[in-house]
């Protein structure tokens, strides 16, 4: 029997995971990252790849600023192939409802030293000719930014390795009570087990109130200089959260390769196809906002799951049902964009230290011991 005994195992190595593992090896521990399908090929390779700063919830938008800010720390020691870009959010308002979110969101971020600028008709018509003009302005926040997030998990498990890390390419049978067991036979040891096994958590710890939300997304051929921010719908909040139907928002964002990459949608759908139905309705909405769409060609379509919990915050830190079990899973659709500082708040929690925020609204006892979602 192969045993081996680390200081922390983290089992996933999606870009939670990934960050992780780099964070604690760089902290001085050894460390175990397992995974059986190698760095950020599941729901990381499927997501949009936004950094954003969002304001669902005070403590959403503290996670979300706080990783930002990490994330352009992190810049500019990623490679070219990460296609990072700082291009800014476009918050677009369809009417005068919209267009009072636009206010409130601006005093907001300003509040919070959040650079943002309130858009009128025409200023957002110069940023962005294709959208349509009836639009009635637009908040820009100019921090948020986008990037190829495999690339960049790639990048955080290659960090993690390079300060000791063990990389194990095994499928994780089961964890608990210290224990880690794998398809191969080994069993590895640890009293402190990160499960950052996203849409898959809920199998190693049974209880987890995380459910897998589906979500398309579409990509162009190459058209230069047609999109050059990301844009969003400000109704993109309010279908973003809607638990109990099928939603689609308009959700687009620019490549470095002169692509489009249009989202977004949402289904509480365990399958992996193409619902080719509310594919339609998505792209239907896009072409609402952003009518040359309609002629670009689409040259991919695909599907992911995020992992989602009832309040729509992650589960960052220790299991209630077992002291050797941590959690860093649960972030839907805001793992790439909170992912560095998941990493952050588990490593000073584990060494004792002050967090930079509070990590109490993310604790997952929170949300109580065996619930389901």
């Amino acid at each position: 029997m192969n045993v081996g005994t680390y200081d922390c195992i983290v089992v996933g190595s999606g870009i939670v995971g990934a960050a992780c593992a780099a964070s604690f090896a760089k902290d001085g521990m050894q460390v175990a990252l397992i995974d059986s399908l190698g760095a950020g090929l599941l729901a990381t390779a499927a997501g949009m790849g936004h950094i954003v700063v969002m304001d669902d919830s005070p403590a959403q938008f503290l996670l979300t600023k706080y990783s930002q800010n990490l994330w352009l720390s992190l810049s500019d020691r990623l490679p070219p192939t990460a296609e990072f870009q700082k291009c800014g959010t476009l918050w677009v308002a369809a009417d005068s409802e919209e267009r009072s979110e636009v206010e409130r969101k601006h005093a907001l971020y300003q509040d919070h030293d959040v650079s943002t600028q309130i858009l009128s008709k025409n200023e957002l018509a110069v940023l962005e000719p294709e959208l349509r003009q009836e639009l009635e302005g637009a908040l820009l926040v100019q921090s948020d930014a986008v990037l190829y997030a495999p690339i960049a998990a790639q990048c955080l498990t290659l960090d993690a390795a390079s300060h000791g890390a063990v990389i194990i390419d095994s499928e994780v049978i089961s964890i608990g009570q210290g224990v880690v067991n794998l398809r191969d036979g080994r069993i590895l040891q640890s009293q402190r087990i990160v499960n950052a096994a996203g849409e898959r958590s809920p199998q190693l710890t049974p209880g987890l109130p995380v459910k897998k939300r589906k979500g398309h997304l579409a990509i162009t051929d190459r058209y230069p200089g047609f999109l050059r921010h990301q844009v969003v719908e400000l109704g993109y909040l309010k279908s973003a959260h809607t638990l109990s139907a099928d939603s689609v928002a308009f959700n687009v964002q620019p490549r470095i390769t002169g692509q489009v990459l249009i989202g977004s949608s949402r289904q509480f759908d365990t399958t992996s196809e193409v619902d080719h139905a509310i594919l339609g309705r998505m792209l239907a909405r896009a072409v609402e906002y952003m009518p040359r769409l309609a002629s670009c060609s689409i040259i991919r379509t695909w599907t992911g799951h995020r992992a989602a919990t009832p309040d729509k915050l992650p589960l960052i830190g220790p299991w209630p049902g077992d002291e050797t079990i941590f959690l860093a899973t649960g972030h839907e659709g805001l793992g790439i964009t909170t992912s560095l500082a998941t990493a952050e708040l588990l490593s000073a929690f584990f060494s004792g230290q002050t967090t930079e925020i509070p990590i109490e609204p993310y604790l997952p006892a929170r949300l109580g011991e065996g619930c389901h979602a």
